[in-house]
């Protein structure tokens, strides 16, 4: 791990002002609750990995939903700590890299990275992304949260880390997706989660200005834009084959 890296993770919560699991604003919780409904399997017994799991909010909201092998994982010791001291259980401290590379190939139903890969230099990015597809069962999922570098203001994602490396757009993700074998990848906007009434209001002014960006996009290019996403952050959803090719 690089000099920086150390210095900064070893306090990452404290050094961002993070809020602590308990305090986390609702948006993020309805926000990984739609997640849970929408891309993780039925069955509760299927084992989940949460690579980078910070604050383990998502952890906790896969326990108490009764998935009772989900488990996370993260470098910083402080996130750890403060995961652990909320009392929520299935966290570990340690390497990403090393974590995936002790762990049986398909073993893992669906593994998760939300804000994590942007910290990763390209050749860390590739390591990474061949051991998940490894770990991943035929026709599990990894689910892909990254700042979206499509977006007129992804430098506030970007560059409002200084651990982050890089960001991603569909095409640059897809490269880095199929270089491992994933063929199956969608891809959604970060829009508002709706839980309220200024939820909704947010949700219909980002429509609206979602909707000038594809006129500008079209007015340029020529593009009418229909699959562009325009989010500070994006998440992708790649599929591991049912079978192996041959």
């Amino acid at each position: 791990m690089t000099r920086y890296r150390t210095r900064l993770y070893e306090h990452y919560r404290s050094g961002l002002g993070l809020a602590a699991v308990s305090s986390e604003a609702d948006s993020t919780k309805y926000i990984l609750r739609r997640l849970l409904r929408g891309y993780v399997p039925n069955d509760r017994a299927a084992p989940i990995l949460d690579l980078g799991c910070g604050s383990g909010m998502l952890v906790h909201l896969l326990r108490q939903a009764g998935y009772q092998n989900a488990v996370g994982v993260d470098t910083s010791v402080e996130q750890v700590a403060g995961a652990k001291a909320a009392g929520i259980t299935g966290i570990e401290q340690g390497d990403l890299l090393e974590f995936l590379r002790n762990t049986s190939s398909g073993s893992v139903a669906v593994v998760i990275t939300w804000d994590v890969i942007e910290h990763l230099f390209k050749d860390e990015s590739l390591d990474l992304a061949e051991q998940i597809a490894r770990v991943l069962r035929p026709g599990g999922r990894w689910i892909i949260h990254v700042p979206n570098g499509d977006s007129p203001f992804f430098g506030r994602i970007r560059y409002g880390d200084w651990t982050h490396e890089q960001a991603f757009t569909c095409g640059s993700l897809d490269q880095l997706l199929r270089a491992v074998g994933f063929q199956e990848v969608s891809y959604e906007e970060d829009r508002p989660v709706v839980h309220g009434v200024i939820s909704a209001f947010r949700r219909v002014l980002w429509h609206l200005f979602r909707s000038i960006l594809r006129v500008y996009i079209a007015a340029e290019t020529g593009d009418p834009g229909r699959r562009l996403i325009v989010s500070q952050n994006l998440m992708a959803v790649a599929t591991k084959a049912a079978h192996a090719n041959g």
